[in-house]
């Protein structure tokens, strides 16, 4: 059953959710575009998803279920597979003896309904819910899925003893890699990295340590004991992932660096791993990268009001430098896959030097660096300026060789996007003048600088205070917190008439879905936009102290002030905040 183009917008006339004028011209344009009226008000932002579905749902008579507070049953979970669930947003919530309730996002979705029927062979009656219901109820197949594993772990590492008995330091190739391929082993290997990607984990660590072997997810930034494994668990699981990453099995005593996949019901997941030896055996770091889901938005990563203006205006240039500033694990990479994103179109050849690549692009050609043989960065930008590029990325700008080629490229005719490490957006100035780029050259081609660091968002349940003028001083200067207070009112986000004083923030409150009160990660962020009076100051060899002031009265939110804004919105913390700026 569909609602009618006249039914819906009679009911959203009616219900005053949206202005009559607004309704009026989305009307004008869904029929140019032939579109649904309501489709056009989600996209300009006059109705949420959530408004449009609950109005469709009233008017063809459909329950709306609200189950954010909702713990369902396992065996009731499980009568729809987490996959499928994921993918058609339909999730079974209340069994009877012959009838299914399930919870969609979109009940007109027949297909999904005929499937789930035919598995259960019950009755199914749809029921309406929201984005944010169906979020909690996915969680909870992640619970459930981590008291397995718990369970498969335990039982598990108690056989390694039967196996590993006779080997000790000195085992050949042959019996290393018989122990890679045991079934204990195998299974608390995969069970580990599912473990990693069903908690959303950017790392994982494995250290041998005297009595034990210790496993550890890095988690929106932060590392976090997942499990204790017994000692002999460590050998074999060392020996398991140098077989998937390819690796040499009887290398010990150097590092070694190696990739493999793994793909899931709903993920695909690349491992980037990276082997050290220490006292007690070899450690392993494994870097997550997700392949699959939608890309990124530079207004999903954190940009707002006037710095995402900046970016967007140095985008449109067809020349120059774009940099990406920070330290490691700062996202700095995600942020210049999404501006690579934002300039990749069908007239432009993009070509990128990675080390490695994190992100397969669609459209873009994309090379990894080998110093092994001789490619380092420096000498396949020189390969890249002969490829006739629009668009050149270079992973990291790391000496003056590299520097001196993202100069020269620019300066013919190319837009060139890198990262290089500094602590702020001014930093990468002095930076690069270090490396030998002459001012004169680096005013003729610098264009826009990003510095950022990564805090945690606080889940929707937090606690809200207020600070006073003494608590704030020990916090930042007055002027970071005049500058926050401006963006927010530059962004109509405080009315004129509101005071710092009463000015609501807000601290993480542990429980329920979250627990130390955090989910995911947010940018805080500053832009750097080489202005004429910046010029000038690169010119006659300012310091960083200089371009900053200069920067900030033209406009730029340093990234304490941009993280306060941020916690002022409740998206983070002021704890985050601080805890971002100082570790940088």
């Amino acid at each position: 059953m569909q609602v009618s183009e006249s039914e819906l917008k009679t009911f959203i006339l009616d219900s005053g959710l949206v202005p009559r004028k607004d309704v009026e011209a989305a009307d004008v344009e869904a029929k140019e575009r032939q579109q649904s009226i309501g489709d056009i008000l989600v996209s300009s932002g006059a109705l949420t998803p959530d408004a449009l579905r609950r109005i469709k749902a009233y008017v063809l008579g459909i329950p709306f279920v609200n189950l954010k507070d909702k713990k369902i049953a396992l065996d009731v979970l499980s009568l729809i597979p987490e996959p499928i669930a994921r993918t058609h947003s339909i999730v079974a919530f209340r069994k009877t003896e012959n009838e299914l309730e399930v919870a969609m996002l979109d009940t007109q979705d027949l297909p999904a309904i005929d499937s789930v029927r035919k598995k259960t062979g019950l009755k199914i009656s749809p029921r309406l819910t929201d984005d944010e219901s169906l979020k909690h109820v996915l969680l909870q197949y992640q619970k459930s899925l981590k008291e397995e594993f718990g369970d498969l772990i335990a039982t598990e590492a108690g056989k390694i003893n039967l196996v590993k008995e006779a080997l000790g330091d000195d085992a050949s190739e042959g019996d290393l890699k018989k122990m890679a391929e045991d079934l204990p082993i195998v299974r608390i290997v995969d069970t580990l990295l599912r473990h990693a990607i069903i908690q959303d984990a950017s790392d994982i660590h494995i250290e041998e340590l005297e009595d034990a072997t210790l496993v550890r997810y890095r988690i929106d930034g932060i590392l976090h004991d997942a499990m204790t494994l017994p000692k002999n668990a460590g050998p074999g699981i060392t020996a398991r992932i140098k077989v998937l990453a390819n690796l040499k099995l009887d290398e010990k005593r150097l590092p070694q660096d190696g990739r493999f996949k793994m793909e899931t019901d709903s993920d695909k997941v690349s491992f980037r791993v990276s082997l050290l030896p220490t006292y007690y055996g070899e450690k392993i770091v494994m870097r997550l990268l997700r392949e699959t889901g939608e890309g990124f938005t530079l207004e999903g990563l954190g940009f707002h009001g006037e710095s995402l203006e900046r970016i967007h205006q140095a985008t449109k240039q067809t020349t120059g430098i774009i940099l990406i500033s920070g330290p490691t694990g700062s996202g700095k990479t995600t942020t210049l896959y999404t501006v690579l994103d934002i300039l990749n179109k069908p007239d432009v050849n993009i070509s990128t030097i990675e080390d490695p690549i994190e992100y397969q692009m669609k459209r873009v050609n994309q090379t990894q660096v080998n110093p092994q043989i001789g490619m380092t960065f420096a000498a396949g930008l020189r390969a890249l300026l002969r490829q006739d590029p629009n668009v050149i990325m270079v992973g990291e700008i790391r000496d003056s060789e590299t520097a001196s080629l993202a100069i020269n490229a620019a300066l013919t005719g190319h837009i060139v996007l890198s990262t290089i490490h500094t602590n702020s957006a001014v930093g990468a100035i002095p930076r690069l003048m270090d490396m030998g780029v002459e001012p004169f050259l680096l005013i003729s081609t610098l264009r826009l600088v990003v510095g950022q660091r990564l805090t945690r968002r606080l889940c929707d349940d937090k606690e809200e205070y207020t600070l006073d003028a003494k608590e704030r001083e020990k916090i930042a200067s007055p002027d970071h917190f005049d500058a926050m207070f401006k963006a927010l009112a530059d962004e109509k986000l405080v009315k004129e008439s509101a005071k710092l004083d009463t000015l609501p923030f807000y601290h993480p409150k542990p429980g329920g879905d979250c627990e130390d009160g955090y989910k995911s990660r947010m940018g805080i962020h500053e832009i750097l936009t080489v202005s004429p009076a910046i010029r000038e100051l690169i010119l006659h060899s300012a310091s960083p102290d200089e371009l900053e002031a200069q920067a900030r009265k033209e406009g730029m939110l340093t990234m304490l002030e941009d993280g306060l804004y941020k916690a002022a919105r409740g998206i983070t913390s002021i704890e985050e905040v601080l805890r971002a700026v100082n570790d940088g």
